[in-house]
């Protein structure tokens, strides 16, 4: 396949638990809207929210996908996600192996029966 690289995107986004992580990741690679998901370790967040500083700990996922699945990701993250207000940040790949990039446009693509 090897198309143009800036079909890929790395997105992120945080969670507020584990449990609310796992759920999500899994849900993304069953629908095709992320070819993998990669959870980190705990990390704490400080940011401002409704003139407050909050400090909180969050779970971060790196999703792998592509840019014609991006839509459906989003709806997906904007649905299922536990905040009001979710970071979502979608990051386009400029490089990458290319085989890995194949493998992520053919597992975010639409399988028709």
């Amino acid at each position: 396949m090897n198309q143009d690289m800036n079909d890929i995107l790395l997105v992120l986004t945080n969670l507020p638990d584990e449990a609310s992580a796992a759920k999500l990741a899994q849900q993304l690679v069953e629908t095709h809207a992320a070819a993998c998901v990669s959870r980190l370790a705990p990390c704490i967040s400080t940011y401002r929210w409704r003139n407050s500083i909050e400090i909180t700990t969050e779970i971060p996922l790196l999703i792998k996908t592509s840019r014609a699945a991006y839509p459906r990701l989003e709806k997906l993250l904007r649905k299922a996600h536990p905040y009001e207000l979710p970071e979502i940040i979608a990051v386009p790949v400029t490089a990458g192996l290319p085989a890995y990039l194949d493998w992520i446009r053919e597992q975010t693509a639409i399988l028709e029966d």
